[in-house]
């Protein structure tokens, strides 16, 4: 059973979705083993054990698959069904419809996204646009959520690289509310203000971590969490699926740097990474600019985040992007070190 139940206070909407089999005594701590082929339901050979395939890209010898997207096999929400809403007593709740995608980055197991050529990471991107695009002509589909869980205490539950997309018969109160500022500021000043941010990081450059003529990846001004950054676009748009395949392709460059940069400077970490998107069935929009929210899991939230809103970073940005900036040469000087013979007669 999947079913959305609206908060009466914040007007922010839960999903209930007691199919996913997490009952009160299922949460005891589950390990991840690390990626290993025979144990692994999306590699290449275990195409049964998937859901029916929705999309794939091929290259190489013989036609192989090097990705795939297919059906969630435990959704958090599904496509059957109308759009009900309904009360119970003073609360709202509406019907669970929408769609649970899983995008299978890789017919390697053991492959670390961040390692992959810069084509198959475009890929992803790729598969992103082309669901989406699909996705949307469904007009009771409202909202398109696109992120990757890496690493367990990032949500991952499956080892092997992968993303997901849900897409959403509502507009989360996140959403709204980032639209909302964005709409004030452009009221006031009638410019994007993203792109202000843009301009901006570009002549500071305190804060910039890497950037080509397509997209540039930066530590927000007010970032929440250690080493977060921040990837946009640098021509305007506001949905992600207006990227052209040349965009994509550099922001495949950007993300591979960025994430190479988080692997060297914090030893692999766990990560969360979501496209920020405006509503699909919207037409484009002036003041809002499609964009990336890199989150690395070095930190947990506790009970002052939670009871307030506001986070308690420990990590200025700007010291953090020079660190990023530095990160892949220190890593490679630390390898060379490393492999250098000794000196005869020396020890370690």
């Amino acid at each position: 059973m999947q079913e959305f139940r609206k908060d009466p206070i914040t007007g922010r909407w839960v999903i209930i979705s007691t199919e996913r089999a997490r009952r009160p005594q299922a949460f005891a701590r589950e390990s991840v083993p690390p990626g290993v082929a025979g144990l692994s339901p999306f590699a290449a050979g275990q195409e049964s054990q998937a859901q029916p395939q929705l999309l794939a890209y091929h290259h190489g010898e013989g036609g192989a698959w090097s990705l795939r997207v297919v059906p969630n096999r435990y959704p958090a929400l599904r496509v059957e069904g109308v759009v009900e809403h309904q009360g119970e007593g003073m609360y709202d709740r509406m019907s669970g419809i929408g769609a649970h995608e899983v995008i299978i980055e890789t017919p390697d197991p053991t492959a670390n996204f961040a390692d992959l050529p810069e084509a198959r990471i475009a890929d992803l991107f790729w598969a992103f646009r082309d669901r989406v695009n699909d996705l949307k002509r469904d007009f009771r589909l409202r909202y398109m959520v696109m992120f990757k869980n890496h690493g367990e205490t990032a949500g991952a539950t499956i080892a092997h690289s992968h993303s997901q997309l849900i897409a959403l018969p509502v507009v989360p109160r996140f959403t709204e509310e980032e639209l909302a500022g964005s709409r004030r500021y452009f009221d006031y000043r009638h410019r994007c203000i993203y792109c202000d941010m843009l301009k901006q990081e570009a002549q500071t450059q305190s804060r910039l971590v890497w950037s080509n003529d397509g997209f540039a990846a930066f530590t927000p001004y007010a970032s929440r969490f250690p080493f977060e950054t921040w990837v946009l676009p640098r021509r305007h748009m506001s949905h992600f699926e207006q990227v052209t395949d040349a965009e994509v392709r550099q922001l495949a460059v950007v993300m591979k740097q960025v994430l190479q940069r988080l692997d060297a400077a914090l030893e692999r970490p766990a990560y969360n990474f979501v496209i920020h998107t405006s509503p699909a069935q919207d037409g484009a929009l002036e003041h809002y600019h499609w964009h990336i929210e890199i989150i690395p899991r070095v930190v947990r939230v506790a009970g002052f985040e939670w009871s307030t809103g506001i986070y308690i970073n420990p990590t200025a940005p700007e010291e953090a992007a020079a660190f990023l900036r530095d990160a892949v040469l220190k890593a490679v000087l630390k390898e060379q070190e490393t492999a250098a013979p000794l000196p005869a007669g020396s020890a370690r």
